[in-house]
């Protein structure tokens, strides 16, 4: 079920006026859609917020604009201040429910693995995966246990469970986990040997030339 979020016209696209929604704790909106009007609006920055956190970055919004029937959207982007930190604008994306769409959902790795534990590093290259739904089959997040992941093994796409009416986009093959050894001493001074190599040359050259 989607959760409701108001949201007022917003006619005057003035600076003036959109600072004036900022200091009114509100923030300037665009809602659109395929084959729809874009629609000008303000939205509570607060009210936005606390349905992201709470609801999940792909959550389906049920955006009721005063005057007019509500609408499902889902919010495709955002801007923040980047030293204030503050919503400055949101676009909102409106959704037919009955049509599978493509959509980033957040990766998240669970658990401590056996390859860690022997000194090993967990490392993880993507944070997000593609996926195709319909917009209530959307997953909040993809959680991947890795306990069983032992120094040198990894886990790809291939590997996800899907567990939901969803699939996954991403190629098969694609890496999203993996333990890598630990770096020894070494390791450490093989590398520092290996850098230092190309400035000895050089000098050798150097000395030749003159």
């Amino acid at each position: 079920m989607a959760v409701k979020l108001n949201a007022q016209k917003r006619e005057d696209l003035a600076k003036s006026a959109t600072n004036e929604i900022r200091n009114n704790g509100r923030i300037p909106a665009v809602v659109y859609g395929k084959n729809k009007d874009p629609k000008t609006v303000s939205v509570d920055s607060v009210d936005l917020v606390k349905t992201v956190r709470d609801e999940g970055r792909n959550a389906v919004i049920s955006l009721q604009v005063e005057g007019s029937d509500s609408v499902d959207v889902m919010l495709h982007d955002y801007q923040i201040d980047p030293i204030k930190d503050d919503l400055l604008h949101a676009d909102f994306y409106i959704v037919n429910m009955s049509e599978e769409m493509d959509v980033e959902v957040s990766l998240r790795l669970e658990g401590e693995s056996k390859g860690e534990k022997e000194g090993g590093v967990l490392q993880q290259p993507f944070y997000e995966v593609q996926v195709r739904a319909k917009p209530n089959d959307i997953p909040e997040e993809i959680v991947v246990d890795v306990s069983e992941l032992d120094v040198n093994d990894s886990l790809s796409i291939s590997d996800l469970k899907v567990t939901g009416n969803y699939e996954f986009l991403d190629d098969p093959d694609t890496t999203i986990a993996s333990v890598v050894p630990p770096t020894t001493e070494e390791d450490l001074e093989t590398d520092t040997d290996e850098n230092a190599e190309p400035e000895v040359i050089k000098e050798k050259d150097e000395a030749e030339e003159e």
